[in-house]
């Protein structure tokens, strides 16, 4: 049968699948099982057990729950108001103030998350009230705020990188490390569109109220100490080479933990709870994986993967035609999916075609964490979103509004990386190929 009508056919029934508020992986699953069962000959069941089977035992996993608990551990201390009092006595004479410490925090705290909702909700939680209480402007607060909790997914560890890894069938070090670059310059160029926008709107700064010393700074800071070194540790270990993804997460859960202990913030019920909430976060995302592995199997026994890609050859795209369809694609399908079933609905049909047009995966990678960074950004399901409408009671219409020169930002950070792909893959091949 034509792959173009198969591919339709598999389309409609994801759809109606996702329309009736079928989980995403038992959707993945059952259209994987559509397309083996209608449109090849191969045993659908044995495939799908083993297929499974397979994607649930991958060692590359392992260090996805560690990372999610240990950011777990973290959201449930004191680290967001550790870390306003920490940060605030540093940037208050930036233009903008402490607009910065959103930036800033959501930045070191998507160090330890990988999350974009955690990011979100824990900066949030304790630098919204502040700034307002300060009479700072309310939309650019929850600009900022909205936005910065994307870089949780970007600045490594990341959650999604391990996703797109082990779907890709990548090195996760490698990721983590060409994450390193486009994060750092994605603070930077938020914090320059605050510096800029507060010069414009110098009646919407307040005077700066914190006043100190070299020394009161330090000792403001002394409890946000301890959390970089931490963040250093986990990441350094990675980037040296002296621990692979797995053990550098183990490692961040040892120091999580005893961080909370030595605060005196971890208790039986918040360790408890980290958890469940690590253990449900993890399952949720291992099923929708699970799913995944047997839809590009599937994929590939119905040919649709090889087909489009001879498409792509037979259009004789260049490469930055490929990548501005794919981007156009990732930002219509943000509207409607989160980030992680973005990915992998569409890998098995990526993948593909990258490999084709000599794309390098890692490279690749980044780029799709940063078009899932603008998803985020997009209604109704960008999470962060959700997350400042809730907190906020404001409207979706005006957090959206709020986080659009955000939602540009982060295109424009895309094509940079396209522009300048070194950005991306001269850490990894520099460090990792030594």
């Amino acid at each position: 049968m034509d792959p173009t009508l198969v591919a339709i056919a598999l389309l409609v029934v994801m759809v109606v699948l996702l329309a009736g508020g079928l989980w995403v992986g038992l959707a993945l699953l059952g259209v994987g099982l559509a397309g083996m069962v209608f449109f090849t000959s191969a045993p659908a069941g044995t495939v799908m057990a083993t297929t499974v089977w397979g994607a649930s035992g991958n060692w590359a996993l392992t260090a996805l729950p560690l990372f999610i608990w240990m950011a777990e551990i973290l959201f449930r201390t004191r680290l967001s108001d550790d870390m306003f009092r920490g940060l605030a006595p540093w940037l208050t004479r930036l233009p903008g103030r402490l607009m910065h410490v959103n930036v800033v925090g959501c930045g070191i705290f998507a160090a330890v998350s990988g999350s974009t909702s955690a990011t979100c909700a824990t900066i949030a939680k304790i630098a919204l009230p502040e700034l307002m209480r300060r009479g700072y402007d309310e939309r650019m607060a929850i600009g900022t705020l909205t936005a910065s909790g994307t870089l949780g997914i970007l600045i490594p560890p990341s959650i999604m990188m391990i996703v797109y890894g082990f779907i890709a069938e990548v090195s996760i070090a490698r990721l983590f490390i060409a994450g390193v670059v486009p994060g750092i310059m994605m603070v930077v160029f938020f914090m320059a569109y605050v510096v800029v926008w507060a010069w414009l709107n110098p009646g919407k700064t307040p005077p700066s109220d914190i006043v100190m010393t070299f020394r009161e700074r330090v000792w403001s800071s002394r409890r946000l100490i301890p959390v970089l070194c931490l963040i250093a540790l986990v990441v350094g270990t990675i980037y040296g080479g002296i621990a692979t993804p797995t053990e550098a997460a183990t490692i961040g859960v040892l120091g999580a933990l005893a961080l909370s202990f030595v605060y005196g913030s971890l208790t039986r019920a918040n360790f408890v709870e980290s958890l469940v909430g690590a253990t449900q976060t993890s399952c949720m995302i291992a099923f929708i994986l699970a799913g995944a592995s047997f839809l590009t199997i599937a994929m590939g026994y119905t040919g649709i993967p090889r087909a489009a890609a001879a498409w792509i050859t037979s259009q004789q795209l260049s490469t930055y035609g490929l990548l501005a369809a794919l981007t156009l694609l990732y930002v219509l399908l943000g509207f409607a999916l989160d980030g992680i079933s973005m990915v992998v609905l569409t890998s098995s049909v990526v993948q593909p075609m990258i490999r084709e047009a000599g794309i390098d995966p890692v490279w690749f990678g980044i780029y799709i964490v940063l078009l899932v960074q603008v998803a985020e950004l997009t209604p109704p399901v960008g999470f962060p979103m959700f997350i400042m409408q809730m907190m906020t009671g404001r409207s979706l219409t005006y957090v959206s509004r709020a986080a659009l020169p955000f939602f540009c930002l982060l295109l424009l950070g895309t094509a940079v990386i396209v522009v300048f792909p070194d950005l991306v893959t001269y850490l990894p091949n520099r460090m990792l190929n030594r």
